[in-house]
């Protein structure tokens, strides 16, 4: 079985915008993984606004939307109260919309792992107390 990627806004937006100090490490990640990598309607707003920030192509990520290699497999709506209660559990991290919904995606896809940036998936747990595979340039963090 293919394990899943699950793509987090930090290695989108170092993949789409040449000058990020981590856009060799995404666009090599990228290249070995196949598409496509799951997300959600938040990392694709996060990363939108953080492009045209830096003055980057904000049109890309939905152009990698269209070409399939990014997929939307994520409805906030229907897991509002899975959501709420992880949002409340990381309050003093404090944990991003996009960061909970990530979380809850990695729970629903068992074989999953994280494509991010971000150390807090080094704290975060899926399903109460499972830790979360990562995919980080501080090396992969599989699950115990």
């Amino acid at each position: 079985m293919r394990t899943r990627v699950i793509l987090d806004t930090g290695p989108l937006v170092a993949f789409l915008n040449a000058r990020d100090s981590h856009h060799a490490w995404a666009m090599e990640q990228l290249a070995r993984i196949q598409p496509p990598l799951l997300t959600c309607e938040s990392v694709l707003s996060e990363a939108c606004f953080l492009l045209q920030r830096k003055h980057a192509d904000k049109d890309a990520v939905l152009e990698m939307l269209n070409r399939g290699v990014l997929a939307l497999s994520f409805c906030l709506e229907e897991h509002t109260r899975a959501i709420t209660r992880l949002r409340r559990k990381y309050r003093d991290i404090p944990m991003s919309l996009a960061d909970a919904c990530l979380v809850r995606m990695a729970e629903l896809h068992a074989d999953s792992s994280v494509l991010t940036l971000d150390s807090d998936f080094l704290l975060y747990r899926k399903n109460g107390r499972q830790t979360i595979p990562c995919i980080s340039p501080r090396g992969n963090h599989p699950a115990p």
